[in-house]
């Protein structure tokens, strides 16, 4: 059994994390660490989980008895817990937040807190799955940028982002956090919709970073608009991008590109959210209208966009099978 600590537990990521592993058969939750709520039941806080385990949240972090530890903590924490405490080098880390997700010598304004110094693996399996194998400590990517990654990387691959690139994506409420704010509750985000960091979001460094990856001379923009939805889960992007390559060489190059991914599938039909809603799947299709490129992809955030791949990234990490515990079933109606 792979044992495991939870930091920062008491949040939607660390709920959705609980949720996930207690029915994984190769993992065991040791702690639940929580300052806010330490001698609550986990039910207690995350009520979905009722009849299904009598945890309790804990102000206790005994690496010494687990073998990988989850950070989900919010933006900014997980370096300086790191260099506050001492955690054996043989415990893997798998980090939640943007603190690492960066190239150390790439620190942008966008995305800050940046380590200028660490060894994390940035933890998309698609394009990493080989250095996530041979790592200790992964750096989950961040929710639109794993969306939006998987619907240009294959595009990527075949040098065709030579102009700037359109992106649109609307998530869920969920990807705010659980912590109410103004742009969280009901009343405001019910029938309604806004456009929040235009062109600056965080993710985009990120996104940058994985396409130069495969695509190394690029030098496009990505000309990204968040949206608020009005619904709690999922992410649904569209790229777009000027080409003038025939659409039957550009779907073979997307479905050569995901044949061996576990959880990316291109679609031929054209894709709707609740596809991918309490999945840990993403979803690419693509059309060509003229010149332009249209990609559309999504992803649930909280799963593959967060707790699910960073599962995903922990079995791959032990060298199990990708898709234990991540059999999920899909919101179809």
């Amino acid at each position: 059994m792979i044992r495991i600590g939870i930091l920062g537990a008491a949040g939607y990521t660390g709920g959705e994390l609980i949720r996930l592993l207690l029915n994984h058969p190769e993992a065991k939750i040791v702690f639940a660490n929580s300052e806010s709520n330490a001698g609550n039941l986990v039910a207690d806080v995350h009520e979905g989980l009722y009849g299904e385990t009598e945890l309790e949240f804990t102000t206790e972090t005994n690496f010494d008895e687990v073998d990988v530890v989850f950070f989900c903590f919010g933006h900014g924490k997980s370096e300086a817990f790191m260099s506050e405490h001492d955690i054996p080098e043989r415990v893997k880390v798998i980090d939640l937040a943007q603190d690492f997700r960066l190239q150390p010598e790439n620190n942008v304004h966008t995305q800050h807190p940046t380590s200028k110094s660490h060894d994390f693996v940035y933890g998309l399996p698609e394009i990493n799955e080989n250095k996530i194998a041979h790592t200790n400590h992964v750096a989950n990517p961040g929710c639109f940028a794993t969306c939006i990654q998987l619907g240009l990387l294959p595009a990527a691959k075949m040098q065709l982002i030579n102009d700037d690139v359109a992106v649109n994506a609307i998530t869920g409420s969920t990807g705010a956090g659980q912590k109410p704010g103004s742009t969280t509750h009901f009343s405001w985000r019910n029938n309604n919709i806004s456009i929040y960091k235009a062109f600056k979001h965080q993710h985009i460094p990120e996104i940058k970073e994985s396409l130069k990856q495969v695509q190394s001379y690029l030098d496009a923009s990505i000309d990204f608009i968040p949206y608020r939805g009005d619904f709690a889960r999922g992410i649904f992007a569209t790229e777009v991008i000027k080409t003038d390559v025939d659409i039957d060489t550009i779907v073979n190059g997307y479905k050569e590109f995901y044949k061996n991914a576990k959880f990316t599938h291109y679609v031929d039909k054209p894709l709707d959210l609740k596809q991918v809603v309490n999945t840990n799947k993403a979803l690419v299709h693509c059309e060509k209208i003229d010149n332009k490129l249209l990609v559309t992809s999504c992803i649930d955030n909280l799963l593959k966009g967060a707790v699910g791949q960073a599962v995903q990234n922990m079995n791959i990490m032990f060298g199990i099978d990708q898709t234990i515990g991540l059999k999920l079933k899909p919101s179809a109606f």
